[in-house]
């Protein structure tokens, strides 16, 4: 799994903090903090800190997270931690999965859904997140999906989507702004003049 600038960060702070407590002297410290910004998986971190406490660090994820609701609305969004598995039943209500921020240590999701009447399924899939929803069996409801990406684009995480639709709608789409877009200041923002 490509690892992420936010990653890269949270790597180098480990090893400050460890050299801080003793744990690393100041050569051990430079050489891992070089390693770290030039780390391309997430193996390559672990490497790099397999000996040192990972206090602040996201625990690794569960892996099956199960969401079993009927009425009403559910979301997963900020820095979630994206599991192996997810097992989604929903009946009635709007579930949202964002995978703009979320943490994903794996190269793969698999989502069972059982969706009924009024159980719909949104995710928010940035680039390098792509969705199959060839598992799943419809007999109502509808099944919206962007193009999948050309050979030349990274994929960081494939989404496979299993299970059936009896009333229920699954779109997947990219986010409204992505983290980046958000904190641009609007045209004539600040303007005196």
């Amino acid at each position: 799994m490509r690892v992420s600038h936010r990653e890269r960060d949270q790597a180098v702070e480990i090893l400050r903090v460890a050299a801080g407590d003793g744990r690393l002297t100041g050569a051990e410290l430079e050489e891992r903090v070089e390693a770290a910004l030039a780390a391309r998986t997430v193996g390559d971190l672990r490497d790099l800190t397999a000996d040192l406490p990972w206090e602040g660090m996201p625990p690794q994820p569960a892996e099956v997270l199960r969401i079993d609701q009927r009425f009403g609305e559910g979301k997963r969004t900020g820095g979630w931690r994206v599991p192996r598995r997810m097992e989604v039943r929903l009946m009635f209500t709007d579930l949202k999965l964002d995978f703009t921020e979320a943490v994903i240590a794996h190269s793969t999701l698999e989502i069972e859904v059982d969706l009924r009447i009024g159980g719909n399924l949104t995710l928010v899939t940035p680039p390098g997140v792509v969705v199959d929803a060839d598992g799943i069996t419809k007999s109502r409801g509808e099944i919206k999906l962007p193009p999948v990406p050309g050979p030349e684009t990274p994929v960081h995480l494939r989404v496979l989507l299993t299970g059936t639709s009896t009333g229920g709608d699954i779109v997947a789409r990219p986010p409204r702004r992505l983290p980046w877009q958000r904190h641009r200041a609007k045209p004539g923002a600040g303007d005196t003049g």
